[in-house]
């Protein structure tokens, strides 16, 4: 029986503390993911005293790390799956330090990894080698908000959620919502082309971003800053840089547009028996809900006992083969409680919602949101965790679970799925106790070859990185691979930005 409705105009969402937690739960030093992967050194420059003393002089002495306990956070990514070399962190203020900087390890040659937040799963915001880490983190300013338009300009360090809190002030939102918000960079969101929780409604950053200053390889300032929707002189560069993860330049600052705050916003959490069951319920909520639908999210019961065990997070509900999170963003609190009581009226009656619970109220949406955002983390606690961010077309959207089970019986933990149905986008959790070769080799290339027979994508909204290049034929063909490579040559003749990442080796 679904728990009572209440209404309330508006919610304002907290930091996810179980990612935060989870980020530190093993003390354990990862391998060296050169070790690991078995990947040789580029010929690069290698970072000398002289090298540090132009740093210092073009930044201050608190901006540039040398110390290994400084820099060794810088070098490890989140999920502790990849750990680089690195030396050197610069923490440049402005974007014309970052030129200087660019300039300068061109010329020498010198590597360098560009860095946000660091909260990306595919390694793309670590070193492999001893590459320089270009953090972003202190360039952190908004620099203005146009209100009528709704327009945003910041530079690349400014959090997502400090951005979302800012423009709530003037009854705006941010459009892209991630279980990171409270750590990751609108920079490096940009910079993968973050996909997140509300898809669905807003779209995705290609058609949130109206521009972004980026600099280039050799220091070349690239301003492609607008805050106009539309702008159609010539090619539209700013789509070069959304998703190339750092490797054809830096993005320094961006303009994106920001929606009106919803004045009602509504969050049911539903059992139901089967994923059949979850796709009937999400063609009977586009038509039923239409405009209103803001999210509509799917995990298995293995995902949500993952955060209820190992996190001690509460479920609101009892035990079910599936959960259906959707949430609704709509301006008429009346009109939207009227659509949506329709809704769960049909479907209780139809079998399809076996039980639930909708609310309103900021509490308690929270907690359901945190049981969904926390599910990412909360497998770390069970060993090592192998993470697949794919898309695949609806009706085959879990098909692959249920094929790794069987697959990875009596080698794996766990094995389990959730995600944005609404984008096609599934995330896949293999959990083993510890890391193995063997393990590795059952699973890769096996589950890119699985979702290319479906017509799917090896990457979802995480971004190629240091993990999939070898992969990444499995979605592009030659010519398309070939062309990105003519890319990255003509920005980047020297490779220098994020080597190693996105494109393989010719």
């Amino acid at each position: 029986m679904i728990k009572s409705l209440t209404l309330f105009v508006r919610t304002v969402r907290t930091p996810n503390v179980a990612l935060v937690q989870t980020r530190l739960a093993s003390q354990v030093l990862p391998q060296l993911s050169a070790t690991k992967y078995n990947v040789k050194r580029k010929e690069f420059g290698s970072v000398q005293a002289d090298d540090v003393n132009f740093f210092k002089s073009v930044l201050s002495e608190e901006q540039v790390l040398t110390e290994e306990s400084d820099v060794l956070p810088f070098n490890i990514d989140w999920i502790k799956n990849c750990r680089g070399q690195s030396k050197v962190v610069l923490k440049p203020k402005s974007t014309k330090q970052v030129s200087e900087i660019l300039a300068y390890c061109n010329k020498r040659q010198l590597a360098v990894c560009p860095q946000g937040g660091n909260t990306g799963l595919v390694g793309g915001s670590v070193p492999v080698f001893d590459e320089i880490v270009l953090s972003l983190s202190l360039m952190n300013k908004i620099i203005s908000l146009d209100e009528i338009s709704g327009a945003l300009v910041c530079e690349a360090g400014c959090i997502l959620e400090t951005l979302d809190n800012y423009v709530k002030e003037q009854n705006l939102i941010m459009p892209l919502d991630l279980g990171a918000k409270g750590s990751c960079h609108i920079g490096g969101n940009v910079s993968t082309n973050a996909g997140g929780l509300r898809l669905l409604r807003y779209g995705n950053l290609h058609g949130s971003l109206m521009g972004v200053e980026a600099v280039k390889a050799d220091g070349t300032v690239v301003d492609c800053i607008r805050t106009l929707k539309k702008d159609n002189t010539g090619y539209h560069l700013k789509h070069l840089f959304i998703g190339s993860e750092g490797t054809l330049g830096i993005v320094t600052k961006v303009a994106v547009h920001c929606p009106v705050l919803p004045k009602a916003v509504t969050l049911g959490f539903f059992g139901v028996k089967d994923f059949d069951s979850v796709l009937k319920l999400y063609k009977s909520a586009k038509a039923s809900l239409g405009e209103i639908l803001s999210a509509f999210e799917m995990a298995d019961n293995d995902s949500i006992s993952s955060t209820v065990q190992n996190l001690k997070l509460p479920n609101p509900i009892a035990d079910f083969p599936f959960y259906v999170l959707v949430e609704t963003h709509g301006s008429d609190e009346t009109h939207d409680a009227e659509k949506l009581s329709r809704f769960l009226e049909r479907e209780m009656s139809s079998g399809l919602i076996i039980d639930g619970t909708v609310t309103s109220e900021p509490a308690k949406m929270q907690t359901i949101w945190n049981l969904r955002e926390s599910i990412a983390g909360a497998g770390l606690l069970d060993g090592y965790v192998y993470k697949y961010d794919v898309s695949i077309p609806a009706a085959r959207y879990y098909d692959l679970v249920p094929v790794l089970r069987q697959r990875m019986a009596g080698k794996a933990v766990k094995v389990y799925g959730y995600g944005h149905v609404g984008d096609g986008n599934i995330h896949i959790n293999v959990t083993v106790p510890e890391y193995s070769k063997e393990a590795t080799d059952m699973l890769e290339p096996f589950i890119f070859e699985e979702v290319s027979k479906l017509k799917g994508s090896i990457s979802a909204e995480h971004g190629v990185g240091f993990r999939k290049p070898h992969f990444i034929h499995y979605s592009k063909d030659e010519g398309a691979i070939s062309l990105m490579r003519e890319l990255k040559q003509l920005m980047d003749p020297n490779g220098i930005l994020n080597p190693y990442k996105v494109l393989p080796d010719p």
